[in-house]
């Protein structure tokens, strides 16, 4: 009998000390589940101020594109970078030829000037 008492008491002692680790597991849980949301907002707040949407002309997408080329560019390039019409390009062009921007380095290839 004092032996089933003893190992009874055992059985309690580590129920208990498992009980204690699974609350303290449950309160770490918690904790982690109330910060992640406030850092998602923050960071949701943050991109909202940092990143700003800019819109830059037609024209200056395609006056970008030809100064970074070094070989110079054709208008079947310039629609695949830009995704514009070519009616669209070649008037881009047209006017900086004009303006003296860009050259041409050969038949249908533009040059930054």
């Amino acid at each position: 009998m004092k032996q089933l008492k003893r190992d009874l008491q055992t059985i309690l002692k580590s129920l208990k000390q498992l009980t204690l680790g699974t609350e303290k597991i449950a309160k770490e849980l918690n904790k982690l589940e109330k910060t992640k949301p406030v850092k998602k907002s923050k960071a949701k707040a943050k991109s909202k101020v940092t990143k700003k949407h800019v819109k830059v002309s037609a024209a200056a997408t395609v006056l970008a594109i030809i100064k970074r080329s070094r070989k110079g560019v054709d208008v079947a390039t310039l629609k695949t970078k830009t995704g514009f019409e070519s009616r669209k390009i070649s008037n881009i062009v047209q006017r900086f030829k004009r303006e003296g921007k860009i050259k041409s380095g050969g038949r249908g290839i533009y040059v930054k000037a």
